[in-house]
């Protein structure tokens, strides 16, 4: 579903502040996949998302989306295959608009949009019925504005937007970063159950290593714009915090890369 292809990236080339974000950079996703991606900051995490989003472009290599190639195409052309959902809980929302118009702008992503009722009654229908899901009590508060809204709730509902058009890979940039750690445990559980029943491609970023040991069947650990560790399948269920930490100790040992990949 997702194939990275040597890919480099480098901000402020020639300058004194010159970083090497992504280094021959080889990943590939099988359709279904939900992978949990862990390291430092700077370490290359943020940069793979956005290079696959279309924010930043590639300085070589190429992208692929469900074998198409991707790597030219601009961020509003590959809205169409992604749904993201960013670190800041008020950023995949507008604030001024109500719960019902957020959704439907989520709905007409990728299609064209005339001059039509903005809601229409079959869509209501449609919104309630997904944002019951959700158990936050949000179906019976569709006319309400955005903005009066928890982060936890903008979160929730950002989740639900970003896969209401089951996108072809989901992106999760530190999604539960900003919230309080009960609310996180609460979006985090609603994530896993909106990618485990529409069997979303998922690559979830996040610092949190028991986060990333608990969800997903494969996780990787960036470090200075590489790939360090990739785990899957039997061998990530038997991992715990320390081990990811000797991993990392072992990777990353007088500044010399050693690339460790554990299959099942």
């Amino acid at each position: 579903m997702l194939r990275i292809e040597n890919v480099n990236k480098t901000f402020n080339r020639n300058t004194v502040n010159e970083k090497k974000a992504l280094i021959d950079l080889n990943l590939m996703l099988k359709d279904g996949d939900f992978v949990t991606v862990i390291g430092g900051n700077g370490s290359g995490k943020s940069t793979m998302l956005n290079i696959v989003a279309g924010v930043q472009p590639v300085d070589s290599g190429k992208i692929f989306l469900d074998e198409d190639d991707v790597s030219r195409l601009p961020e509003y052309k590959r809205a169409a295959y992604i749904g993201r959902v960013f670190q800041d809980p008020m950023m995949g929302t507008a604030a001024g608009m109500m719960i019902e118009e957020n959704m439907a702008l989520a709905y007409r992503r990728g299609y064209r949009r005339g001059l039509s009722w903005g809601v229409t009654k079959a869509e209501r229908e449609l919104y309630s019925e997904q944002l019951e899901t959700l158990e936050l009590g949000l179906e019976d508060r569709l006319s309400e504005k955005a903005g009066t809204l928890s982060g936890g709730q903008r979160q929730a509902l950002t989740l639900l937007m970003a896969t209401l058009r089951k996108p072809k890979l989901l992106l999760l940039d530190e999604h539960t970063a900003a919230l309080d750690p009960k609310t996180a445990r609460t979006v985090l559980a609603i994530t896993k159950q909106i990618v485990d029943q529409h069997n979303l491609t998922t690559v979830m970023v996040t610092h949190n290593m028991r986060d990333a040991i608990a969800l997903g069947n494969r996780l990787l650990m960036f470090y200075e714009g590489r790939i360090v560790v990739d785990v899957s399948g039997e061998a990530k269920q038997q991992l715990t915090v320390e081990k990811l930490l000797q991993m990392f100790d072992s990777a990353s040992e007088n500044g010399e890369l050693e690339y460790i990949l554990l299959l099942p």
